[in-house]
């Protein structure tokens, strides 16, 4: 019987067993090593029976270059569309990082008030020039519907500020190359809030991509579902506001392929769409080189919401909600397994990381993130156009 754990540490010596052992070694945090035995069959001299030895083989996973959001140079922040997602986002800044929010603007005086004394913001704007005019203010966090992020992202770096946009960044590529040229310009951070990339196992998977560890990629899979609640369904089944499943939840799933296998070669894609013309649900395969992602995703009900990636040497699997921070699991071909510790800050407070890492952009001079580069916030948005195109999804103005 294969011996797992502790017991396997114990054997002195050469172990001889008539199974395999596998165990993780003790590690520091992010440090992640896996442990497998190779058999070797030999027959020592004066020895008449053939004895089976196992020969341990350590592969180490790489840390984390993310660093804790605390460590993050401070910067004033205001929040535009004070919503179900900014107040999330409020929270955990507020609770996990040094981050000041010193403004919001909403077009209601009485919901921007609510908003500033649940968070302490000492200033209240009803008009969204006034927050990007605001001398106070470093950074304006978008927070709006799709459908308004262009306009609202450009009042911002009109006003000499950076801009942190919810995603999907635009409705469409080519309002998200107007914004990011208009950044460039103006020499300030555009970063789309696809707060998964920021993330610490994230950084621990692109590691692993960038090494080959996985091997030749073949097939990746993602999918996002969740059954829309009252509160959001206007928003979500709206044209004028950019509704549907792909830009809200299919995103994530179109960031994670691109983030594994770059901008595909081929895109074939089917689904179907409420009375008023968005998507409902949408599946879509995209090819690159001679691998395949399969995307799915749906307003209609809560699915398995996983995610993996299969290699020639291992596969790398995300469990229910993948785009949060999760432990994610590495089996490699021989057997061996090892757990990515997701880090100390769970659920939705995980989008601390995306704030953390503008303002260490903005604290090193930088105006393009590595982990989310302005070509690939367009290339993103350039597979959402194809996959609407040939599902038969519309926006007014696109």
């Amino acid at each position: 019987m294969p011996i797992v754990g502790p017991q396997a540490s114990r054997s002195p010596g050469p172990t001889t067993w008539p199974g395999s052992i596998r165990y993780p070694l003790p590690c520091t945090r992010h440090r992640l090593t896996w442990l497998s035995f190779r058999r070797v069959v030999g027959r020592p001299a004066g020895d008449p029976i053939g004895r089976s030895t196992l020969v341990p083989v350590t592969t180490a996973l790489p840390l984390t270059r993310v660093p804790d959001p605390a460590a993050a140079p401070a910067l004033r922040w205001g929040i535009l569309g004070p919503g179900t997602i900014a107040r999330t986002f409020a929270s955990t800044v507020l609770t996990h990082s040094r981050q000041h929010l010193v403004a919001v603007a909403s077009r209601s005086r009485e919901r921007g008030e609510h908003f500033a004394g649940e968070f302490g913001i000492p200033r209240v704007h009803t008009a969204y020039e006034d927050l990007a005019a605001d001398p106070e203010v470093d950074v304006i966090y978008v927070a709006t519907p799709h459908s308004h992020h262009r306009a609202q992202a450009l009042l911002a770096i009109g006003g000499g500020k950076h801009v942190l946009v919810e995603k999907a960044f635009t409705r469409n590529a080519s309002e998200a190359r107007e914004v990011l040229q208009a950044a460039q310009e103006a020499g300030v951070v555009a970063l789309e809030a696809m707060w998964s990339r920021f993330l610490p196992g994230t950084d621990v998977l692109r590691q692993l991509l960038a090494d080959g560890a996985l091997g030749t990629i073949v097939s990746v899979t993602a999918d996002h579902g969740q059954l829309i609640g009252a509160a959001d369904a206007a928003r979500l089944h709206d044209p004028a506001l950019a509704g549907g499943a792909l830009l809200d939840l299919g995103i994530y799933p179109v960031s994670f392929a691109s983030l594994v296998l770059g901008q595909p070669d081929t895109i074939r894609a089917t689904g179907t769409l409420t009375p008023s013309g968005v998507d409902e649900q949408v599946r879509a395969v995209l090819t690159s080189g001679g691998a395949e992602a399969v995307l799915t995703t749906t307003l209609a009900e809560r699915t398995h919401n996983t995610a993996s990636i299969v290699g020639t040497t291992a596969r790398v699997d995300l469990p229910g909600d993948f785009y949060t921070p999760v432990p994610l699991t590495v089996r490699s071909t021989d057997g061996a397994t090892s757990t990515i510790d997701p880090g100390p800050i769970s659920g939705h407070d995980g989008l601390v990381y995306q704030a953390a890492h503008l303002a260490q952009l903005v604290a090193d001079g930088r105006t393009h993130s590595p982990a989310l580069p302005p070509e690939e916030t367009i290339g993103i948005l350039t597979t959402t156009d194809e996959i609407r195109r040939q599902v038969g999804v519309v926006y007014p103005g696109d």
